[in-house]
């Protein structure tokens, strides 16, 4: 019996084992959370601390930036006209190449076409 006995005890022990090793994955995951957590408190504080630092920095060189923002308009405009005025010269061009294409139509059978054909049919 002393046997039986051992065997019990061998197996109450690897049970236990096992409850403390699924224990010990369990608090180990609960730390990695709650070092998560912590770790996007320290992230959420710190972009906030550069975003006021950056906001700051903004309104001492400026204000909302309103003069480099009429800049960047204007260039932005002077740009769209350009832009247009070459829309405008070239689009008739552009019209008269493709309609130039559309209607070239060649009568000519490929070459590769006529072999392809003989070598399927036979030389007729």
């Amino acid at each position: 019996m002393s046997n039986q006995s051992g065997i019990q005890e061998l197996m109450a022990a690897e049970t236990r084992a096992s409850q403390i090793v699924a224990e010990a994955r369990m608090a180990r995951g609960d730390r990695m959370k709650q070092a998560k957590t912590d770790a996007q408190e320290l992230i959420d504080a710190y972009r906030g601390e550069k975003q006021e630092e950056f906001n700051n920095r903004v309104l001492a060189a400026g204000g909302s930036g309103g003069s480099a923002s009429a800049k960047l308009q204007a260039e932005t405009n002077n740009e769209i006209q350009i832009m247009q005025g070459q829309f405008q010269r070239n689009a008739q061009k552009a019209v008269d190449v493709l309609l130039s294409k559309c209607c070239e139509v060649s009568l000519e059978v490929p070459s590769a076409r006529v072999r392809s054909t003989q070598k399927q049919y036979g030389d007729l």
